[in-house]
């Protein structure tokens, strides 16, 4: 319990242990499985990730043709279509979100392939 002062030399041995013992752990330890779809959590990730793109696109949009108007004086037309085009890109970006669902982990998109 109360012990004296360590040494350098008892650090190191006591480093050596615990490197020891995690690697004795994390041979012991299941490796999760690659072979099925996400998990549900990562579903719940990807609908909120979904949201967030859309509000954001129109969040965008807004601010672009808020600014864009004040500049100009053409009040409600730039900021409207702005709202619109954010919205247009908005929903582009939930698509291509959405046709990550049904991969597997470390698996890229079908129609990824083909923009990328």
């Amino acid at each position: 319990m109360a012990e004296g002062p360590r040494n350098g030399a008892d650090k190191g041995e006591e480093t050596r242990r615990l490197r020891d013992l995690e690697e004795r752990l994390s041979r012991m330890t299941p490796k999760p499985e690659a072979e099925r779809p996400k998990a549900a959590y990562d579903q719940a990730h990807i609908a909120w990730r979904m949201v967030i793109e859309l509000v954001a696109g129109i969040g965008l949009g807004f601010g672009i043709g808020f600014g864009l108007d004040y500049l100009f004086g053409t009040t409600p037309f730039l900021m409207i279509l702005f709202v619109f085009l954010g919205f247009a890109a908005g929903i582009k970006t939930m698509m291509r979100t959405a046709s990550e669902i049904d991969t597997k982990p470390g698996e890229t998109a079908p129609d990824r392939e083909k923009r990328d």
